[in-house]
Order: C-alpha cells, then sequence, then structure tokens
C-alpha cells in the first residue's frame, strides 16, 4: 500500500509514530548507551514532542474540510521549523573548532534552577554546555544532523498530507 495514497489519518499517525520513534531512541541512547543530552538535545526532544502531539491531535480528529486539514498542516510547519532552527543551530556549533565554540557552561538542571524561562532559552540557544562535542555518528553524521534530517522529513510529510487533495471521503 503506498503511503502518499494513505487518508489524512493514516498520514498525520504515522508521523506520530514517526516522531514517537525518533524520542524513544534517544532516550535508549541516553539510558543504555550512556549518552547524556546537551541542553539543545534537550530541546529538540521538546520540539520532536510537540510534533508528536501535532501529528496525534491531528490524527485522532481527522478533519474533513481542507481548511482544518490545512490548519494542521500550519501547526505542523511550526513545530518543524522549531526543531529546524534548534538541530540547525546545534550542528553549526558542531562544525566550530573547538576554539571558537562557545564555552561550556553548568548543567540544564542548575540553570533550570536559576534562570527564569527566557534567561534559560537564551543561554541554552547560545551554547552552555556540551553541544559541540560529537558523540555518536551513524553513517559519519551527528545525532543533531540526524534531528534535522527528521525536522525536514516530518515537516514535509505533515505538509504533503494536510495540504494534498484528497478525492471523496476518506475511509481511514
Amino acid at each position: 500500500m503506498n503511503p502518499l495514497r494513505w487518508s489524512f489519518r493514516a498520514q498525520f499517525l504515522a508521523g506520530f509514530l514517526g516522531c514517537v520513534a525518533l524520542l524513544l531512541y534517544a532516550i535508549k541512547t541516553q539510558l543504555y548507551d550512556g549518552l547524556e543530552p546537551c541542553p539543545l538535545c534537550i530541546f529538540q526532544r521538546i520540539a520532536f514532542a510537540a510534533l508528536a502531539l501535532v501529528f496525534l491531535v491531528g490524527g485522532l480528529h481527522a478533519p474533513r474540510s481542507s481548511g482544518a486539514r490545512g490548519f494542521y498542516g500550519v501547526l505542523v510547519l511550526a513545530a518543524s521549523l522549531v526543531g529546524i532552527g534548534i538541530a540547525g543551530r546545534h550542528v553549526w556549533l558542531q562544525t566550530l573548532p573547538p576554539e571558537l565554540a562557545p564555552s561550556c557552561g553548568p548543567p540544564l538542571s542548575f540553570l533550570q534552577e536559576t534562570l527564569g524561562p527566557f534567561e534559560l532559552v537564551r543561554k541554552v540557544l547560545t551554547g552552555s554546555g556540551n553541544c559541540g562535542d560529537v558523540d555518536w555518528t551513524l553513517f559519519g553524521m551527528s545525532m543533531p544532523v540526524w534531528s534535522l534530517i527528521g525536522f525536514l522529513m516530518l515537516g514535509a510529510w505533515g505538509l504533503f498530507a494536510a495540504f494534498k487533495r484528497r478525492k471523496g471521503r476518506s475511509r481511514l
């Protein structure tokens, strides 16, 4: 069965499962492989969770009108763009030479206790923690690169599902 011909509901639920699979793998690498996430990794997980929530709600709602499906497409785009921005920043930090990379800061738990929410976001996005380290690769690409690819693919998938012209009523 061709996934490009699936119903809106099936396509959005598949997007939800893709996000869940990526989050489960990230948690597996933390708990079983000993890879501690940096603050930007945590924010990427939050962006994947937000994207998963949009896919889940859209899939369960499965609106018939193109306007409502388009609304979910815009939400997918917003969540994907946030994730793309965070992952892109992370990839950029990893490409910097060590002498130019921002200095490591305290762990995220300490920052949460000492800073307000806006200061915390600003601190994390300026490269605090060990965000420039590459501890894991697959086919020569680091986890933030794979995360960036995931956001791009899931965002495109959600936009395709939301804005695809559909004939008649969907059965699933």
